[in-house]
């Protein structure tokens, strides 16, 4: 998987957007540097160096959370037009 989160990246803007279909057994193609929530609820990732997932509770519609993610899981997230940027 490419990292597309180096630190020198991570301060200039977003170049890439995707959007994301969330899947328990597949990673995303690229670690993302942020996920666009449109519609909020609950958002089940597994986070760049984490061995277990982490949810997301109770965002609101439009959030932009600054994670670097390479799993979306569909068990657990209720939050629907997600989008990676990279």
């Amino acid at each position: 998987m490419a990292d597309k989160s180096n630190e020198w990246k991570e301060q200039r803007p977003y170049r890439d957007a995707a959007s994301i279909t969330p899947n328990d057994s597949a990673d995303l193609p690229d670690l993302s540097r942020g996920i666009f929530v449109g519609t909020g609820g609950a958002l089940t990732v597994r986070l760049l160096d984490a061995s277990a997932d982490v949810v997301f509770a109770n965002i609101p519609n439009g959030t932009l959370l600054p994670i670097s993610v390479r799993r979306v899981m569909v068990t657990g997230t209720t939050a629907s037009g997600l989008i990676a940027l990279y």
